[in-house]
């Protein structure tokens, strides 16, 4: 049970749960600038500019962690992952697609999977309303990422059935 005190001491901010977007962010920035040594110059300059900004917020905002985690204005828990607990099985939903889209990508190619990503992601956020427009966004953010990113930057997306039929065509 716990005592007056305890009970009316505000919790303390989970900077652990705060620090999975950061770090995960650094990391994919890393892995990413590896996979795109080989790329076109125009890719990889776009990349490593925003990839760079990424890396400096990201470690600013770890150092800012330890100094908050060290003056008592946080800790390292993870509760708030977890809370409210009514976005638990959202969230979950939400990493479960994001872990389909890496792995399918290579078999549907970029075009198709981000397609399907984001009308799943778009109706599961918006519980099933409005799929008309979470079809139409989807189909145009998909197919403005091929525009922009293989036909315009010439970058090595994996290939799927729509990057085959539109290499054909042009």
């Amino acid at each position: 049970m716990q005592d007056d005190t305890e009970a009316s001491q505000p919790r303390k901010r989970a900077l652990g749960a705060e620090l999975v977007i950061p770090v995960a962010a650094l990391a994919f920035t890393i892995y990413y600038f590896y996979t795109i040594l080989e790329a076109p110059w125009t890719a990889q300059a776009s990349a490593f500019f925003i990839g760079t900004i990424l890396i400096i917020l990201s470690l600013v905002f770890i150092g800012l962690t330890f100094r908050w985690v060290a003056k008592g204005e946080g800790d390292w828990s993870f509760h708030t992952l977890f809370e409210p607990h009514e976005y638990v099985k959202l969230r979950l939903a939400l990493f479960a697609l994001t872990v389909g889209y890496i792995a399918v990508i290579s078999f549907l190619g970029f075009t198709i999977t981000t397609f399907l990503f984001l009308v799943l992601a778009m109706l599961l956020l918006n519980r099933g309303r409005r799929a008309k427009l979470c079809l139409s966004l989807s189909a145009i953010l998909s197919v403005g990422g091929y525009l922009l990113f293989v036909v315009a930057f010439d970058t090595n997306f994996p290939e799927g059935p729509f990057e085959i039929l539109m290499n054909g065509i042009l």
